[in-house]
C-alpha cells in the first residue's frame, strides 16, 4: 500500500478521533487520558474492521480481490482482438 492510498484512510481515522475527543472535551472533562481514551475508542472498531481479512467490505480480501480483477482484465484486454468498425454501405438508387 502506497502513501497516497494511506492518506484518505488516515484522514478518516483522524476525523473519528477528533470527533470523539471534542465530544469528551465539550462535556467539561479536560483530562488528557479521558480524551485520548475516547479517541481510541472511536478509532478502534474501524481499525479492527480494516484488519479483518474476512470482511468483504473493507478487509484485506477487498484489496486482494481488486488486484485479481485488475490482472484478469489486463489478460482479457491482451487476448481480445481489436474489433473492426463496421463501415456503412451507401445505398445506391437504381434508375
Amino acid at each position: 500500500m502506497d502513501l497516497e492510498s494511506l492518506k484518505p484512510m488516515l484522514a478518516s481515522y483522524a476525523r473519528s478521533f477528533a470527533a470523539a475527543a471534542i465530544a469528551v472535551y465539550s462535556t467539561g472533562n479536560t483530562d488528557i487520558k479521558s480524551i485520548a481514551a475516547a479517541g481510541l475508542a472511536a478509532v478502534l472498531p474501524v481499525a479492527m474492521r480494516a484488519l479483518n481479512p474476512k470482511d468483504n467490505a473493507f478487509g484485506v480480501v477487498v484489496e486482494q480481490a481488486a488486484d485479481v480483477v485488475e490482472v484478469e482484465l489486463t489478460k482479457i484486454a491482451k487476448k481480445a482482438p481489436a474489433k473492426k468498425k463496421a463501415v456503412a454501405k451507401k445505398a445506391v438508387k437504381k434508375k
